[in-house]
């Protein structure tokens, strides 16, 4: 998995409106990329909100957002508008920015082992470099989570 320092890494896929997404288009930017497991399931629905719900403010601090999951464009497109999500979503079906920053892994529920997305957030500066990582955020309040920690970095 990527750490804090790294550069981040370029990646394209398929956005919520069925474009192209390149990392690189953000060039200059402040970005939170977050990564989460599925549409429409409790845990994603509360940190996609949390985020929604300090739209504004984003806005304002110039942070870009981007939400990963191996979801379809088209899952990705209900999910957004069910929730009037203000950000992109990106689909990554072939699980490759998924693996390029390496939070795919092995995962526990239930007493259940299995394979999955592993919650994640990696903050990235103008230059590309993160400058921040989430490991498993607190989904409710991870919206300020993020504009706090950008906040402390500026």
């Amino acid at each position: 998995m990527l750490e804090v320092g790294d550069q981040a890494p370029d990646f394209e896929g398929i956005s919520t409106t069925g474009d192209v997404l390149r990392l690189s288009d953000y060039s200059g930017s402040k970005v939170a990329l977050y990564f989460y497991p599925k549409d429409d399931t409790s845990g994603c629905t509360a940190e996609a909100c949390s985020i929604r719900d300090h739209w504004q403010e984003f806005e304002k601090s110039g942070i870009i957002v981007i939400g990963v999951s191996a979801d379809s464009a088209e899952s990705h497109q209900k999910f957004t508008t069910k929730y009037d999500l203000p950000f992109t979503l990106l689909a990554d079906t072939d699980q490759e920015v998924i693996n390029a920053y390496g939070v795919w892994g092995e995962k526990k529920m239930y007493g259940k082992t299995f394979y999955g997305i592993k919650r994640t957030t990696f903050l990235i500066d103008e230059s590309g470099k993160i400058v921040k990582k989430f490991k498993r955020p607190k989904t409710k309040i991870h919206g300020t989570e993020i504009l706090q920690a950008f906040q402390e970095l500026s």
